[in-house]
């Protein structure tokens, strides 16, 4: 019987090293180095296709922190986003589409394009999705150009060695 007692208590033994080094790295705080090694520009398109302002804000929010994560890890961020379908329509000063109750997040949406402008991140709206959703190319918040297919686009950017990261 007293056998059966050592049991478990060698193996919390043996497993308490595992445990120690977990702890020591549960407490270090995370990087990208691994993925990050030998990389000096972070060239990245993100494809927006929102359908919802608030989320188009949520992700803007996050694209921001990317962009400080990359310079907080020494990467020059070269980043380009690509609105196309109905993302189109929350990128224009025109409101007239959207409830009272969404024009918070149209305004954070706002605020994120002006920020991520400052920092030179690049912009582009797809002239189809403008043109199929009603939206004027001269309507579009300041700092997003109007390109002639963003399908062609994101095309080019990915030939050209940019990371094409989908956000739907």
């Amino acid at each position: 019987m007293k056998r059966m007692a050592v049991l478990p208590l060698l193996l919390a033994l043996a497993a308490w090293p595992m445990l120690a080094v977990s702890a020591a790295e549960a407490g270090a705080e995370p990087t990208d180095a691994k993925a990050l090694e030998g990389v000096e520009t972070g060239r990245v398109v993100f494809d927006l296709n929102n359908s919802d302002p608030e989320g188009l804000a949520l992700y803007l929010t996050v694209i921001r922190e990317t962009h400080e994560d990359f310079t907080d890890q020494g990467v020059e961020p070269d980043m380009i986003l690509a609105f196309r379908g109905l993302a189109v329509t929350m990128v224009s000063e025109d409101r007239e589409r959207f409830e009272l109750t969404q024009f918070e997040h149209l305004d954070a949406i706002e605020e994120h394009i002006a920020a991520l402008r400052e920092k030179g991140v690049r912009m582009e709206a797809c002239s189809v999705a403008t043109r199929l959703f009603g939206v004027e190319n001269h309507n579009l918040l300041p700092g997003i150009d109007p390109v002639r297919n963003t399908f062609v686009s994101l095309t080019g950017y990915q030939a050209q060695g940019y990371a094409v990261i989908p956000i739907y």
